[in-house]
């Protein structure tokens, strides 16, 4: 069985900044687990502007941001499209890839798989289900990386930075939202993301206001919302559902192992790519300092 003095699980912005943060600090005897064929993370599909200025001081677009963290990690151990199946004893870990199932061992585990957006299932919206109901990752996956433009006049569910990051993706793909409907009474965003949208997009924001339910026949045709007791339509072909992130941590339940050191949206609240690196370098230096 192999043996390392570190194995970071996740290639996103977190996983990459530990495994060469440790580097620079001396420890060389990194892998990092990554389950997709690139590192890199979910910058790697969003390819508008605003990312860098936290880690790196320059601002970039989402693809150059996941380029620019691949090449400060040029010559550490990335193993791709590799999963990792069950944390046990002894800081062990089960994986599989393309050779089949076997373990690593490491003498400290850091797990940075990042936050997943809570579903429409889990926020109890009701209606028709088909592939023009999806969140903003499948989303930016479609317009960024297969160039598709999976509906023309959807609505956008949510308030936070990511949900206008939907927002400006759309308009990447020539895709026009009707509208963003909010639950919460303000957006979870800066104040002036609603301004932007209703005067750089035309989209106007609803606060303060549910998605009832999805309308359609196999294919969206509404939306129905409430808010103040009233409830309405809004014509749509495609609900975006966004935000409410949650940890990815299916790892951590009925793990045997001890408990990992967890690095980037591993950690509450949820943070941008940015501080999320920004953090991970602190994170590696209290690791280097505990294999000392």
């Amino acid at each position: 069985m192999e043996s390392h003095d570190v194995v970071v699980v996740g290639g996103g912005p977190a996983g990459l900044a530990v495994a060469t943060r440790l580097r620079q600090r001396g420890i060389t005897d990194v892998v990092v687990l990554e389950r997709e064929a690139e590192a890199g993370g979910v910058p790697r599909h969003c390819g508008h502007w605003g990312f860098g200025w936290e880690s790196h001081r320059r601002l970039m677009s989402g693809p150059d941001y996941a380029a620019r963290l691949r090449a400060d990690a040029a010559g550490i151990d990335i193993r791709t499209r590799t999963a990792v199946l069950s944390l046990e004893a002894e800081n062990t870990l089960r994986i599989q890839n393309a050779d089949g199932v076997s373990k690593l061992k490491a003498r400290q585990i850091v797990l940075a798989t990042g936050a997943r957006e809570s579903s429409r299932a889990a926020r109890l919206i009701g209606g028709v289900r088909n592939a023009c109901i999806m969140n903003t990752g499948t989303l930016q996956q479609l317009v960024y990386l297969k160039h598709a433009k999976p509906f023309h006049r959807p609505v956008i569910l949510g308030g936070e930075w990511v949900s206008f990051s939907a927002l400006m993706t759309c308009h990447h793909a020539g895709i026009r939202p009707v509208a963003m409907i909010v639950e919460e009474p303000k957006i979870d965003a800066p104040w002036f993301f609603p301004l932007g949208a209703r005067l750089r997009y035309g989209v106007p924001v609803h606060t303060a206001t549910r998605l009832v339910s999805i309308l359609g026949a196999g294919t969206v045709v509404a939306v129905e919302i409430e808010s103040q007791g009233q409830r309405r339509k809004i014509i749509c072909d495609g609900v975006i559902v966004s935000g409410k992130f949650v940890s990815e941590d299916t790892l951590l339940k009925g793990a045997t192992s001890p408990t990992p050191t967890l690095a980037g949206n591993m950690q509450s609240p949820l943070k941008t790519a940015g501080r999320c690196v920004a953090e991970a370098r602190r994170i590696a230096d209290a690791v280097a300092e505990g294999l000392s």
